[in-house]
């Protein structure tokens, strides 16, 4: 699954050299052009196939409507909330980043800031710059033997706290994805958030910035916490509210802030900056020269991959997950109404908002799209729900899917927002693909299920069986695949006892299984427009009518004198 058509990318933000490299040794296209305005953003932008960014740009529903060609947006960095990852998969844009590239430079700047905030270093080091010597009002701490409390226990988290440990700290955490065996692992004890206030003699916050983080320090927690407490800040601003935090400040309940980010950048008001006991960077988390190029080059060899068909890395887009109840998936009501912090998604592989314990389907679709053992179940997928929507007429109302055979044990994923993209091809949307299928399948009423049985009928066992069918009609659709092709098993209740090859150009028609003209005026149509018949297969009969699949050369231009002999009859290109 190569992306063929991302052929110039525009990088909009300062980037290591390297990333401009990589694009072009990989045949890209590169306009480089940091600091434009949001006008001129708009401008250039609207012939790129791709958009790398850092956190300057920000990419918001107008410049993706601006952007007629765009395909994918990479952000070289782990957060993408300059990236309206919402109005990105609605137009079916891939959102990407790289999450590893800036872990240990965030993790070092934080483990930096709380030695500071210990030993009062960038006070006392101002007060030497003045020409003074005050030894005894600088008076620190140990950190050996304090307590550390860590939110959020990712990359960024687990590395500051194994740092901080070899200076004694005892660290406690918080973490609704990662298991407390696995942080005990590397020497966390997980604790609700309602015991970790009293107990932190520093606090340092690592989680996305999400409606359910936003404020997670704020009046009422602060006054749980032991006073004095020390506080980080090196992830996104607006985690800790910043005017309950000047108020712990003022009143000694906080002892020191350390902070890197703002709510507002660069923060227009100055009363906490300004502070006596706060320490503040203009947002230097992912400064580091190592830092710059693993972020410029990562992002690069993702996007050299994706264009080629290598690989798929550091998906984001996945705002309508169907989210699993009871063994099936269905599509979540609203995109992003059950959002909660997940903070292992944004640290070890993906940077989203979780929105349900699948909340990575889109990108995990489209990571599996190159695989080569799934891309023909996934052109399987398409193809049914292709056929289902001709047959049915329709493209609403509810949409079951069936998985058979342990192969597929784990493919409802993927195969969910395929079958779906097919049901709503040719609709109303310019295109619909992995990662807009699920989001606009809400918009457009359709609702999906999806469950799985290990248990496949013969001969399927060992392959594995796809079953897709629209409530409310008797239409169902199967197939399965021979070798890598993809091949229709049924059809409205009808078995072809031959599968039918489900690719290329494809006419399928139903007719009464005692009409006799019907095929040989298929191959007069055929003869006279010069197209050639590559395979036949009919199904057994129902009712006394049977389904026939034509593959042919080339689409037939007129069906008239076949439409008085069939039922019905339909082409499609698949």
């Amino acid at each position: 699954m190569a992306f063929a058509k991302l052929q110039k990318v525009l990088i909009s933000d300062s980037l290591d050299p390297c990333c401009r490299d990589i694009l072009q040794a990989g045949g890209i296209q590169v306009l480089e052009k940091p600091g434009l305005s949001k006008e001129e953003l708009l401008v250039e932008i609207a012939d790129c196939d791709g958009l790398i960014v850092r956190s300057a740009t920000k990419v918001t529903a107008d410049v993706l409507e601006a952007a007629e060609r765009l395909q994918v947006v990479g952000r070289a960095g782990t957060g993408v909330d300059n990236v309206d990852v919402e109005a990105a998969t609605r137009k079916g844009v891939l959102v990407m980043n790289t999450p590893a590239g800036n872990s240990l430079s965030a993790a070092e700047l934080t483990c930096g800031m709380i030695l500071c905030l210990a030993r009062q270093i960038p006070q006392a080091a101002a007060s030497m710059k003045e020409g003074k010597w005050d030894r005894k009002k600088y008076m620190g701490m140990e950190l050996n033997g304090k307590t550390l409390g860590v939110l959020g226990l990712g990359r960024i988290g687990r590395e500051v706290a194994t740092r901080m440990q070899a200076f004694g700290m005892k660290t406690i955490g918080y973490d609704p994805i990662i298991t407390p065996e696995t942080s005990a692992a590397f020497g966390v004890e997980q604790l609700p958030l309602e015991q970790i206030w009293p107990c932190c003699d520093f606090i340092t916050v690592h989680t996305p910035l999400l409606p359910s983080t936003t404020g997670l320090l704020n009046d009422s927690t602060f006054a749980k916490c032991r006073r004095g407490v020390q506080v980080v800040n090196c992830a996104r601003g607006g985690i800790v509210d910043e005017g309950a935090l000047l108020r712990a400040l003022q009143s000694g309940q906080c002892g020191g802030a350390a902070l890197d980010v703002f709510t507002q950048e660069p923060p227009k008001e100055r009363e906490l900056v300004n502070h006596p006991n706060v320490i503040c960077c203009p947002h230097l988390g992912a400064s580091t020269r190592e830092a710059q190029s693993r972020c410029g080059k990562e992002i690069a060899m993702q996007m050299v991959d994706m264009a080629t068909g290598k690989g798929l890395a550091g998906v984001v887009s996945p705002p309508a997950a169907p989210e699993r109840e009871g063994g099936t998936l269905r599509a979540s009501a609203s995109p992003l109404a059950k959002c909660r912090w997940d903070p292992l998604s944004s640290l070890v592989g993906f940077h989203l908002p979780s929105c349900s314990s699948s909340s990575q389907v889109n990108g995990q679709a489209l990571s599996k799209a190159f695989a080569p053992q799934t891309k023909p179940w996934i052109a399987l997928a398409k193809a049914l729900g292709t056929v289902l929507r001709t047959t049915a007429k329709q493209a609403q109302g509810s949409v079951q899917l069936c998985t058979l055979g342990t192969p597929l044990k784990d493919a409802e994923s993927y195969l969910t927002p395929a079958v779906v993209s097919g049901m709503l091809a040719g609709g109303r949307q310019k295109e619909v693909t992995l990662v807009n299928a699920l989001l606009l399948a809400q918009e457009a009423g359709l609702k999906v299920t999806a469950t799985h049985n290990d248990e496949a009928p013969e001969p399927h066992g060992s392959a594995g069986l796809l079953q897709v069918s629209l409530q409310g009609t008797p239409l169902r659709v199967a197939g399965t695949l021979q070798g890598s092709t993809p091949v229709l098993r049924e059809l409205g209740g009808a078995t072809f006892k031959q599968p039918a090859p489900l690719a290329g150009h494809v006419l399928i028609y139903r007719a009464k299984a005692s009409e006799p003209s019907t095929l040989p005026t298929l191959a007069g149509l055929l003869g006279k427009a010069g197209v050639q018949l590559q395979s036949y297969h009919s199904s057994g009969t129902v009712a006394g009518e049977q389904w026939s699949v034509a593959g042919l050369s080339a689409p037939l231009p007129d069906l008239t004198e076949l439409k008085p002999r069939v039922t019905e009859v339909f082409q499609l290109h698949l």
